[in-house]
């Protein structure tokens, strides 16, 4: 039967030092001094980039010290990969040599935010102090083990940080890919065209910028049957079963497929306008209110569905253009300025649907042209979120195993 791991007060493990925010005439863009973080916003993936620097510096986080935001959003880490001067956000966490393993460390603080979190309550300014930080309870098993442990789990964060490494690289690729596709367009064999400098006859000027030549600008209006949005009276209909009902939540700028942390469902209205908004394959779904231009785009997988008033439902004429080359072009900068450009509810963000149909859109005249572009694109999109679902396995794995072996559900040899 396992027992539970000693525990000690983080106090008795580290050295803590409390950030405190610097005189601004100190803090320079020049270089001189130390690195300066006043909170979190600066913090990356494990070490902080920091883009100012102050001299004199009034409290330093030692190099291997860990990072640790107090002030909203409270439990964000970060490694000190040197020394930095910290702001009144921040906290650093030194360990005691031979007291507690730092990598160790990390993992143990990391296991226990919830402790901070609920400290942090009860105010209008999230925030936590000395006395919070210093009494947070970490499991304290022997250095041995400590070093074990932290060998395991550094096993997965290394893990995760390559699958990351994954997503960003074809993430890259992916936006080189559409700035080349939507610029120079394919042959019939599939390749790039020839770039403008090494066939300067193939290209001509747009309202859109250099295109092919065997490419139109057109109007979106022009190659959708109808443009609508939702109704406004759906609230009364929300149910725990029925259709889909999409909101601008479920648009993503990462890709044009659906996102599904956050369902809502329908019982379905008896009136027309139920049927008026409701989606089918094919459709392009744009936000054009709040957020606008998140584009999505539907496909034969989504069953019954409706749009509420917040999305512009576009629905391309059938046998035209591939739904998913406009929807990829749609999430295009040379598009989304368009959206910026057009919208008409001065300060609150917003777009009338005559507004969405007069958004320019390229069209190659061979369809398969089209087709064949976006089918590239969605290869890349395939890719990154097979990455993407690897990596929320390899998170899924690290929070259990952190679980296990940080209660000492799990006892690993010395």
């Amino acid at each position: 039967m396992s027992e539970a791991l000693p525990t000690s007060q983080l106090g008795d493990l580290a050295t803590i030092t409390m950030g405190q925010s610097p005189n601004s005439a100190t803090v320079n863009g020049a270089g001189s001094g130390l690195p300066f973080l006043q909170g979190c916003a600066e913090f990356g993936a494990r070490f902080p980039q920091p883009r100012f620097h102050c001299s004199p510096p009034l409290r330093v986080a030692k190099s291997g010290s860990i990072l640790i935001s107090v002030r909203a959003p409270v439990g964000t880490t970060n490694r000190a990969d040197q020394d930095y001067c910290i702001g009144r956000g921040l906290g650093a966490v030194l360990a005691k040599p031979g007291v507690v393993d730092d990598v160790f460390l990390l993992h143990a603080i990391e296991a226990n935010l919830e402790f901070l979190h609920q400290r942090s309550q009860g105010s209008t300014f999230l925030a936590i102090g000395s006395k919070e930080l210093f009494s947070l309870p970490v499991p304290a098993p022997e250095f041995a083990v400590q070093r074990r442990i932290a060998e395991i789990l550094s096993t997965l964060d290394e893990a995760i940080e390559q699958t990351e490494s994954l997503i960003a690289k074809h993430q890259q690729i992916k936006a080189g890919l559409m700035h080349d596709l939507f610029t120079r367009g394919v042959t019939s064999d599939g390749h790039l065209r020839p770039t403008r400098k090494q066939a300067h006859d193939l290209y001509k000027e747009s309202p859109l910028g250099w295109i092919p030549k065997v490419w139109d600008v057109v109007l979106l209006s022009s190659l959708a049957q109808f443009i609508t949005s939702g109704s406004r009276g759906w609230a009364e209909y929300y149910n725990e079963i029925g259709p889909l009902f999409l909101r601008i939540g479920n648009l993503t700028r990462e890709h044009i497929n659906f996102r599904w942390d956050s369902i809502a469902r329908v019982s379905l209205p008896k009136f027309t306008e139920g049927q008026r908004t409701a989606v089918i394959p094919e459709d392009i779904l744009i936000s054009i209110t709040a957020d606008l231009g998140i584009i999505a785009v539907a496909n034969e997988s989504l069953g019954e569905a409706y749009v509420n008033q917040h999305i512009a439902l576009v629905r391309p004429v059938p046998n035209g253009l591939s739904s998913r080359f406009l929807g990829h072009f749609l999430t295009t900068t040379v598009v989304q300025s368009q959206f910026v450009r057009l919208n008409d509810s001065g300060a609150k963000a917003g777009l009338n649907l005559p507004a969405v149909g007069k958004i320019l859109v390229v069209r190659p005249q061979d369809d398969s042209e089209s087709t064949q572009m976006a089918s590239m694109i969605d290869s890349c999109d395939f890719n990154i979120e097979s990455h993407k679902v690897e990596l929320a396995k390899l998170h899924q794995q690290k929070h259990g195993l952190m679980h296990d072996l940080l209660t000492g559900k799990v006892r690993v040899l010395k």
